[in-house]
């Protein structure tokens, strides 16, 4: 399986923004995030996997992160993640 997942990331101004990415090791890659040891994340404080989808394919999971990281993409996750985000304020 691949993965395509969202993560809501918070740095030390508390300003918020989801990351996009993929993997085939959802958990490693989640905790490399958390560990720093991913140069894109390693500046927040906080991060939270927050989304994923599952697929059979790396082209598919690849092509579902260019997806959303579309201004359609973006849209599409802030309406999926409504409840998080009206709670996270």
């Amino acid at each position: 399986m691949h993965y395509t997942y969202i993560l809501s990331c918070t740095d030390n101004f508390d300003k918020n923004c989801f990351y996009v990415g993929y993997t085939a090791d959802l958990n490693e890659r989640v905790r490399k995030h958390r560990s720093g040891a991913t140069q894109t994340t390693r500046r927040f404080k906080s991060i939270k996997l927050v989304y994923y989808e599952a697929c059979l394919s790396e082209t598919d999971a690849r092509r579902r992160e260019l997806e959303l990281k579309t201004g359609f993409g973006r849209g599409y996750a802030k309406r999926r993640l409504r409840d998080y985000l009206s709670k996270r304020v």
